[in-house]
Parts: C-alpha cells; sequence; structure tokens
C-alpha cells in the first residue's frame, strides 16, 4: 500500500468517527451533557437576601500582629501565606475604613461574622442587600474561634439563614461562598470542599474546613452554604503568596460555631472546659518509644499543679486516647472536645502510660484566662543519637529562666547528622528524663546511654525555653 492509499483510508476513516460522535451527541436528551453540574440560580436568589455588607471604621494604630492580621498571627512564617481577608481602604485621617461580610442568623437582626472583621472597631455599619444601612453593637465575641456576633436593630423581621450541620459535609461535596471581595458587594461563587479538619495555625482549636471557591479580602465572616442552602461554614482565611485567590480557602465549620453562638447571645462571652495539660502530636518515632501500635491521641508534656488532670492522676508521659467517650485519633481534636465539655462534669479519660491503658475520672473546671489551657506543643522527628551535655550549674538556670524543680543536663553540642538532631533535639535543651527515668546529671545521662539497645528508640523529656517536650531519638544499630 502506498503512502498516498494510506493516507486517504485513514482520512476517511477518522471522518467517520467523528461523524458517529457527533450523531450520538444529537441522540443525547437536551441538557444532558451538563446534567452533572448543579443549577444554582434559583438558590443563589434565596440565598443572597440573608448575606451583609460589613464595614467598621478603628484606628489601625490598635491593630495587633501586624497591619491587617488578627492578634496572634504576627511575627510567624506563615504570616505571608495566611491572610484574614481585610480590604484595608485609604487611611482618612487617624482612622481607616475595613470591609467585611457577614449572615445574618436571627429575624430579630443577629449577624455572625468573624471576630477580626469587628475587633477594635469604633463604628460598625451593616448594609443589607436592599440598601438599607444600620449601625450595629457587638453583642459577644470570641477570638479564639474568631467569631463574633452583631445585632443591628429597626430593620424589621429579616430573612435568617439555616445553619447545617458540619460534620455532615464531605470532601467533593459542592458549596457555595457569598461575601463582598474587594467591596464588590454580594458577590456569588462556587467550588467543593476539598478538606477537613485544616489545621493552620490560627490557634488552639483549629478545625477548618478547606474550599477551593474563590474567596478573597472582604469575604471575611461571609457564610459557606451547601447546596441545601444551609450554612455550614464561616469563611476566614486564604493561603495567598499574593493576598488573592489561590484555591485555597478556610471556613470555621457551623458546628463549632454553634456552640460559641449560644454562649455569645446569652452572655456575650465564651466560658471553655479545662483540664491544664500541654500536649504534643505523637509521631512515628514517639509512638515506637510509647509502646504504642500506631500513631494516636494527644501526648501530654506536662500537667499543670492543682489542675483537674493533675488531681485525676494524669501525668506527663500519658497519651491521651479517648475523652468522655469521644476518640482521639489526632493531637488537635482534644482542645477542641476539652473546650465544648460543661464545666464541672465528671467525664471519663482513657490513657496509655507504659503501654498499659488506664482510665480516669476527671472534673472538668473553666478554662481562665491566667490559666494554662491545652496547647499542642513543638513536635520533632527522629531517625541517629550524638550531643554533648554538661552540667545545669545556678548561672546556666538562671541564664535559661529555668523553675527550680526542673533537673536535667544541658545539651552543649549537637552533632551534625547524627539522630538527636533529625530529632529535633537544640543547643540549650535541658534533657530531664531518659525513657522515663530522671536525669540528674551527667552520670545519670550516661547511665541511661549504655542502656540502650541498638536501634532502640529513646523517649527524651526536655525543657526549651522552659516548656516541657518529648521527643523520641533513634539508637544507631550496628553498623550505623
Amino acid at each position: 500500500m502506498d503512502a498516498r492509499c494510506f493516507y486517504t483510508k485513514m482520512t476517511r476513516f477518522c471522518l467517520g468517527l467523528w461523524l458517529l460522535i457527533g450523531s450520538l451527541f444529537l441522540l443525547l436528551p437536551p441538557g444532558a451533557e451538563a446534567a452533572s453540574l448543579p443549577d444554582l440560580v434559583p438558590l443563589v436568589k434565596k440565598l443572597k437576601p440573608v448575606v451583609v455588607n460589613i464595614s467598621t471604621s478603628h484606628n489601625p494604630h490598635l491593630q495587633k500582629g501586624g497591619q491587617g492580621m488578627p492578634e496572634g498571627f504576627g511575627g510567624r512564617p506563615l504570616d505571608e501565606l495566611f491572610r484574614r481577608f481585610f480590604d484595608q481602604l485609604p487611611q482618612e485621617s487617624l482612622k481607616s475604613r475595613s470591609l467585611g461580610s457577614g449572615v445574618i442568623i436571627d429575624s430579630a437582626g443577629y449577624i455572625l461574622t468573624n471576630n477580626h472583621v469587628v475587633a477594635d472597631a469604633d463604628d460598625i455599619l451593616v448594609r443589607l442587600p436592599d440598601e438599607r444601612e444600620f449601625a450595629a453593637k457587638v453583642v459577644g465575641k470570641d477570638s479564639k474561634t474568631d467569631l463574633a456576633l452583631i445585632r443591628i436593630e429597626g430593620a424589621g423581621t429579616l430573612p435568617a439563614a439555616q445553619m447545617g450541620d458540619s460534620d455532615k459535609a464531605e470532601v467533593g461535596s459542592w458549596v457555595i461562598a457569598i461575601g463582598n471581595p474587594f467591596g464588590l458587594e454580594t458577590t456569588v461563587t462556587a467550588g467543593i470542599i476539598s478538606a477537613k479538619g485544616r489545621i493552620i495555625g490560627s490557634g488552639p482549636y483549629d478545625n477548618f474546613l478547606q474550599t477551593d471557591a474563590a474567596i478573597n479580602p472582604g469575604n471575611s465572616g461571609g457564610p459557606l452554604f451547601n447546596l441545601d442552602g444551609d450554612v455550614i461554614g464561616i469563611n476566614t482565611a486564604i493561603f495567598s503568596r499574593s493576598g488573592g485567590n489561590m484555591g485555597i480557602g478556610f471556613a470555621i465549620p457551623v458546628n463549632m460555631a454553634k456552640a460559641v453562638l449560644e454562649q455569645l447571645k446569652s452572655t456575650g462571652r465564651v466560658t471553655r472546659g479545662w483540664l491544664g495539660v500541654r500536649i504534643q502530636a505523637v509521631t512515628h518515632e514517639l509512638a515506637k518509644a510509647l509502646g504504642l501500635s500506631k500513631r494516636q491521641g494527644a501526648l501530654v508534656a506536662s500537667v499543670e499543679a492543682g489542675s483537674p488532670a493533675q488531681k485525676a492522676g494524669i501525668i506527663a508521659g500519658d497519651v491521651v486516647v479517648r475523652f468522655n467517650g469521644h476518640e482521639i485519633a489526632h493531637m488537635n481534636e482534644l482542645p477542641a472536645i476539652v473546650a465544648e465539655t460543661s464545666i464541672g462534669k465528671t467525664v471519663q479519660v482513657d490513657v496509655i502510660r507504659a503501654g498499659k491503658s488506664l482510665t480516669l475520672d476527671v472534673v472538668v473546671a473553666e478554662l481562665k484566662e491566667k490559666a494554662g489551657e491545652v496547647a499542642a506543643a513543638d513536635k520533632g522527628d527522629a531517625s541517629s543519637f550524638g550531643v554533648s551535655v554538661r552540667t545545669l550549674t545556678p548561672e546556666l538556670r538562671e541564664q535559661l529562666d529555668l523553675d527550680e524543680s526542673v533537673r536535667g543536663v544541658v545539651v552543649s553540642a549537637v552533632e551534625g547528622g547524627s539522630n538527636a538532631a533529625a530529632a529535633g533535639v537544640q543547643v540549650k535543651d535541658v534533657i530531664a528524663e531518659i525513657n522515663r527515668k530522671p536525669v540528674r546529671d551527667i552520670a545519670d545521662f550516661r547511665r541511661a546511654l549504655q542502656n540502650a539497645k541498638a536501634d532502640d528508640a529513646l523517649l527524651i523529656l526536655l525543657f526549651r525555653a522552659g516548656e516541657p517536650l518529648y521527643l523520641a531519638v533513634q539508637m544507631a544499630g550496628p553498623g550505623k
């Protein structure tokens, strides 16, 4: 077969194939090619009346943590990536204007938004979708969850949003965001839930829904709806290198907001349960050192004196795997569960201690601002050992600002490439325990290492900048 003949036959074959495909499309019912995409028009018409524009005037010098950033975000590497949605307009004299969004949750004029939208505001102005404007007052706000409840009066009976169940939201589910990005009022965007339970370092109760629905500065405080028209989240933060949308946004789950709202509406403040421990994540290396079959739970790094945890018998090194009937799969789940527990309630706490399971009864107390709270400590990885240590002298104790109760040896050098370096051990760390045995001096330190076997994962309790921290350091095996 010559080339011209072959080319002619292939051309006829391709033409016939395209004609066949075209005829199949003609046989499809109208709109069938888009059957998998939802028709959002009726839903959007229903939802737009419950979303409001919020503008505030405030003194920019009162803003903490950097311009346009909430308190607690300043000075961290993520500040340039996780930005709160402020649309800072040019400053007018000593005051500036900021724009945000909110959602009407009660026909009497109660509006849910972000705390950072109204924080330090001198005046709050709410513009309804029908263009009416009303001055608003703060009913209550909570910086830990970045939620605030405000109210307008004199607007008559308002349409209110239906609160949904964020626990039922699934990754891949369609969602709609409505807000005022860059001051462009009542802007609607759509996307899906990209992930659940995201931790972005914004506070002790991180548990965000992640979405690719476009949200930008000005969307802050606006609602995230499911296709039933229920609010399942409050848009709060974005991941961005430019300050604009990159398809990664975060919303506070509405189930977390519900518990906060009830208290803000009734008392203007939020009370939380308090356990009195500092916790850290269980890494693969720590799981091995702790005798756990898998990574699970929250590792107790320290217990505050006089706290509910201490009174119940919880000690440093315990791994909390269940609290009040809730499984604790990951460290970040414990703070929120404790916080939502009723003050004075006696609950059962299941811990693993030295490989054995224990159940303890804890009477939950109220978290005070001055009290310690459940919080995450830094975590370390491990993979060879190699440090030099020195005696903890009174001069070093004062220099390192250590409590008199702290005993141990001070790390003076860490060998590059060693297992200790890989585990995160640093110069000036104070090693207080190895495998749950106290290290009071250099002799104790050496004895602990001599008793360790090749390939053991040593559980190290150390103090860094006065704070307790557990690390697992892998001992080198033969030939390593």
